[in-house]
């Protein structure tokens, strides 16, 4: 073991891989029940996705731990699987079969220019400003879909409206919410899994106890453990055919899949980078670094690995698979090496025989997560120079735009067509990468032709 992951040469220990990635699983947990109830939106059966979530996250994470040896855990990504959800199904029409075709795409195009280096150039061909304009957006994009799954935001006249905050499901939303903010301020591990649990035992007692009606559904015959359940209903269940038939039409099919691309792609690089900077996990000997600062040889094959476990995610019926930020939990307890995910892979994979569990929890438990979430990623847009007109404009456009028009592909579009539409303007034109040129005019295409 030692020799495999190179414990000894990384100064970790087997004790402080185990107890690294058991904190990275509790700190992630959560998206066991959030992703069932995001994705049961669109009428998946959310048992199926239940099993997909974890046994994508269980290769995802084996995958970055065996083949790139680093303390990395993947499952479905939070803001992808809103905007597969609310904008791809629920607003742009797409079936899920059709959605998981878009996202499985999306995994096969990332794995191709992960192969070919053209992941780093366009990583590097974006702006930081663009990038962290685009994660601020999101954030506030998951934000505002917790606010309407806990009923604290209703439609109203013209637009939206402050909820009944005294009825029984945005009443228990505002207690999970003050529960999950009192644990993250207490810096309590695994806050927002922890949430969950408390906010749906507070909503058991409330209606067994009390009669209110939170809206848990209890089965007759409730038990603790179980058998999974069945995932045929949304394995290899991708509609390719009806894809590229539908009547939103073949370029919007391109910018959705694009967009599922370079978020993932935002996400997985973002995490490299913060952690790497701090703990020089991707620092390997004989290696040259990249632009970003990384190690290639290390990097590609984390790259390969998020990139892989995209497709099999959709193969298995989940949307878009990413590495976690929530790994630097695991890395802040010492984890170092890929035996800091296998370790997760496993909690994950016990967690499979749990689903009666996540049958009980109603969405005002999860609304609250999906909140905190976004505040965590919002926070990224105090690192756009909001002074400098130049970078503000375009930055603002993109995360607006993203909750206002209840698109992540909308508020990228737009970031990234104004960008380059004040640089020309500016007289900076040549300080623009090309890949920037040809995405503002693929965006511009589709809203022409949208």
């Amino acid at each position: 073991m030692n020799n495999f992951f190179k414990l000894k040469e990384n100064g970790t220990t087997v004790k402080t891989e185990v107890i690294a990635g058991l904190t990275t699983f509790v700190a992630m947990a959560y998206i066991i029940f959030v992703n069932p109830n995001i994705l049961g939106t669109t009428k998946m059966d959310t048992g199926a996705v239940f099993v997909a979530t974890i046994l994508s996250a269980v290769i995802g994470t084996l995958v970055m731990g065996l083949f790139a040896n680093a303390p990395f855990a993947q499952a479905a990504g939070m803001g992808m699987n809103a905007f597969f959800t609310y904008y791809v199904v629920l607003k742009v029409g797409l079936t899920w079969q059709q959605a998981l075709a878009c996202v499985f795409i999306c995994g096969i195009i990332n794995i191709i220019i992960t192969l070919t280096k053209i992941r780093i150039m366009i990583i590097n061909a974006i702006p930081d400003t663009l990038k962290n304009a685009i994660g601020a957006g999101i954030g506030l994009f998951i934000a505002f879909v917790g606010l309407i799954d806990g009923k604290l935001v209703v439609q109203g006249s013209p637009m939206v409206d402050l909820g009944k905050i005294i009825e029984p499901a945005p009443l228990l939303t505002v207690i999970g919410l003050i529960i999950t903010i009192v644990l993250m301020v207490r810096k309590v591990r695994g806050s927002i899994f922890l949430g969950i649990i408390l906010t749906t035992l507070v909503g058991l007692i409330g209606q067994l106890g009390f009669g209110i009606k939170f809206g848990i559904a209890i089965p007759e015959h409730w038990t603790l453990v179980s058998a999974p359940p069945s995932l045929s209903p949304t394995l290899l269940k991708l509609d390719f055919p009806g894809l590229f038939s539908s009547k939103i039409g073949l370029v919007s099919v391109i910018v959705i899949i694009i967009s599922f691309s370079l978020v993932d792609t935002f996400d997985t690089i973002g995490t490299f980078i913060g952690t790497s900077a701090k703990t020089g996990i991707f620092d390997e000997k004989n290696d040259k670094p990249t632009n970003n600062g990384l190690f290639p040889r290390k990097l590609d094959r984390a790259l390969f690995a998020d990139a892989t476990a995209t497709s099999i995610g959709a193969l298995l019926g989940t949307s878009n698979v990413t590495t976690y930020v929530e790994s630097t939990a695991g890395i802040s307890e010492g984890g170092r090496t890929g035996l800091t995910s296998v370790v997760t892979a496993i909690c994950f994979l016990l967690a499979l025989f749990f689903s009666p569990i996540v049958s009980l929890v109603p969405s005002s438990a999860t609304a609250p997560a999906l909140i905190i979430v976004g505040v965590l990623m919002v926070s990224s847009i105090a690192r756009v120079d909001l002074e400098n007109f130049e970078e503000a404009a375009p930055a603002f456009l993109t995360f607006a735009l993203m909750p206002f028009t209840y698109s992540i592909s909308n508020g990228i579009a737009a970031g990234f067509i104004f960008y380059v539409l004040v640089k020309i303007v500016a007289g900076k034109a040549k300080k623009v990468h090309p890949i920037m040129y040809i995405f503002a005019i693929l965006f511009i295409l589709k809203f022409i032709l949208s």
